[in-house]
């Protein structure tokens, strides 16, 4: 499906604007089935966005929030996106939220993936609003080139789930979400900031093999539009 550019003269605008577009897009689900969804992304850009987020008038007691991928390090760790997220966007009105966290206190990833799949099953599908990064390497989730289970994670017939994934440049080892269970939210969004990112979406929108860039996924086989916000 044919993704869609929205671009901004600067980052402030954006993160106002695509917090409008998500609270109405929660709202519209709250009022629907009394329960919303949304699965966000780490990383420094969506700060702003988490920011301007949290202090939407909106029904936060009926949103649940979770991470679209997690480093499998506790939620006190400086390089966990649990800590960002509570940091930055589980604040002001939004700390009425219910959040499910990735990482869980386990043996290992594997454990905690099981862990947290099980856990998931209770908010339903699809999400209601999915938020995606990009690394200038094609990345997004923990789809990672390389990726120990790659393979996997962009199959369409891999179930909806949280798996693990390794890759060097990664760091530690990462919980993601399955391609199965982000490419068809009801907002499917992927947010980039920076000249450089905008080249490498370039490269990504071009021909190639998707293992290369596994964004490439999301914007050929994505089941909704891809709501591209980009800002320099």
């Amino acid at each position: 499906m044919a993704a869609i550019l929205h671009d901004f003269t600067n980052a402030a605008e954006l993160a106002n604007d695509l917090a409008d577009k998500v609270t109405e897009r929660l709202s519209a689900a709250i009022k629907a089935r009394a329960a919303a969804s949304i699965a966000v992304s780490g990383g420094s850009t969506p700060k702003a966005f988490f920011q301007a987020l949290s202090v939407r008038d909106l029904d936060w007691s009926k949103v649940t929030v979770t991470l679209v991928d997690e480093r499998f390090v506790p939620a006190d760790n400086e390089r966990s996106n649990h800590l960002l997220v509570a940091n930055n966007l589980l604040q002001n009105k939004a700390k009425a939220a219910r959040f499910l966290p990735l990482y869980r206190k386990s043996a290992s990833a594997e454990d905690a993936a099981k862990l947290a799949t099980a856990e998931m099953k209770a908010i339903g599908n699809p999400f209601d609003v999915v938020i995606l990064g990009m690394g200038g390497d094609g990345h997004t989730a923990s789809f990672f080139p390389g990726g120990s289970n790659l393979a996997a994670a962009l199959d369409p017939a891999t179930p909806r789930g949280i798996i693990t994934m390794e890759a060097e440049g990664a760091g530690e080892p990462r919980l993601t979400f399955t391609f199965s269970s982000l490419h068809d939210a009801g907002l499917l969004v992927l947010h980039i900031e920076g000249a450089g990112k905008k080249d490498a979406l370039a490269k990504a929108q071009g021909t190639g093999e998707e293992a290369e860039m596994p964004v490439r996924a999301v914007l050929r086989r994505a089941a909704s539009p891809v709501e591209i916000y980009w800002a320099p």
